[in-house]
């Protein structure tokens, strides 16, 4: 029997990418998202259902998977892929846009794992993804909140992974630097800023200055992507983490890792304070 596998978030960008990349590997595919109407290049899969979830709504969350029982009779993996980023000057967010980042990128994916888990008890396997982000282990200017949200997927995922292991279900994270998506479009959409508050003004230049340095190294693709999702999926290891993005990327995860705390703060501050002005 081939084995199935929901993904949320699968409307574009990674989550379509790991839609389309798993049906090509004889996978059942329950591709989820908020709008099903609206999605393209999907609706033609033979082995693929494609239906409404929206982490937001544990109703939608609880009909999908029902959906995709009832068509394909198991559920033996999860992605969890469905997430955003608002960035921007802290000071100048909402307490409902942080509100709204913790929801659909921690507490989302808390609801979608809650649901699953009984099914993959019964089965006595299962498999859990986590699309995190580089931001969920290093972090940069302007990105507070997205870090924040990461950095608490990160531990939660981490945790869970032991706490799950004698179950013989997994869980593992994927981590991607700058990726070639609709992501970053919706970031800059979001982005927090308030007139008022001219004391950033400079820092906020600087800080996109800096993005600009590091967008200029090769981004990833979605598809990339997707292809480390899947070998992580079906290697049957106990790997945690996978990484997925640039060197430049690989090279800042390994230097969060190796160097002394206060010598790696020193190395982000030196990358975005070379374009602030002279005092």
């Amino acid at each position: 029997m081939n084995k199935t596998i929901l993904i949320t978030g699968a409307s574009s960008g990674i989550g379509k990418a790991a839609a389309l990349k798993f049906a090509a590997e004889g996978w059942n595919v329950i591709a989820t998202m908020r709008n099903p109407e609206k999605v393209e290049g999907l609706a033609t899969l033979k082995n693929a259902l494609i239906t409404e979830l929206d982490v937001q709504k544990p109703d939608t969350i609880e009909s999908a998977i029902q959906a995709g029982m009832d068509r394909f009779g198991k559920i033996d993996a999860v992605i969890n892929n469905a997430g955003y980023g608002q960035n921007g000057i802290f000071e100048a967010t909402k307490p409902e846009q942080i509100y709204q980042q913790f929801d659909v990128n921690v507490f989302g994916v808390m609801n979608v794992i809650r649901a699953l888990l009984p099914h993959f008890r019964r089965q006595k396997s299962g498999l859990i993804l986590n699309i995190s982000s580089g931001a969920g282990r290093f972090t940069l200017p302007l990105i507070s909140l997205y870090s924040a949200s990461k950095f608490a997927l990160e531990g939660f995922s981490e945790s869970l992974s032991f706490e799950l292991a004698p179950l013989n279900i997994r869980v593992k994270i994927i981590e991607p630097g700058g990726t070639e998506t609709n992501f970053s479009n919706v970031t800059r959409e979001q982005f927090a800023h308030d007139p008022a508050l001219t004391d950033y003004n400079d820092f906020i230049e600087a800080s996109g200055q800096l993005f600009t340095e590091l967008i200029a190294h090769r981004l990833v693709s979605a598809g990339e992507v997707a292809d480390v999702i899947y070998a992580a999926a079906t290697d049957d290891s106990t790997t945690l983490r996978y990484v997925v993005g640039n060197e430049d990327f690989k090279k800042r995860l390994a230097a969060r890792a190796t160097l002394p705390d206060q010598e790696y703060i020193d190395f982000i501050r030196s990358g975005y304070a070379k374009f602030l002005p002279a005092n």
